[in-house]
């Protein structure tokens, strides 16, 4: 069974840093687009950045020039670097994984809080 396992979350304050991991359990498998979700409460799940297997990257207007998505070399582990943190970010976050089992199919992490405080 393919997991993803999500670390990183945590409490920090406004103007702080943090950077999310989520490491796929079965590395066999290949992996194409890599992303990070967070939710909000009372909030829909939103994208908040996304990285292709060629590299490209898609972030949400609320997090650009703040979050950086990013990958190992063997694209088994994806990265999400938090910076100047806001209140606003205070989210559940969660990682999602194309991964090739059989099919393409899409693998969601158990998720990961993070909370800002002001």
């Amino acid at each position: 069974q393919v997991q993803l396992v999500e670390s990183g979350g945590g409490l920090v304050q406004a103007g702080g840093s943090l950077r999310l991991t989520c490491a796929a359990s079965r590395t066999r498998f290949s992996i194409r687009d890599m992303a990070w979700y967070r939710q909000a409460p009372g909030q829909q799940r939103e994208l908040v950045a996304r990285i292709t297997s060629g590299g490209r990257t898609n972030y949400a207007d609320s997090v650009k020039g703040r979050f950086t998505i990013s990958t190992d070399n063997a694209r088994n582990t994806v990265y999400l670097q938090m910076n100047s943190l806001k209140p606003d970010d205070t989210a559940v976050y969660y990682c999602l994984a194309e991964v090739l089992v059989g099919s393409w199919r899409d693998y969601w992490g158990q998720g990961t809080q993070v909370t800002v405080s002001s």
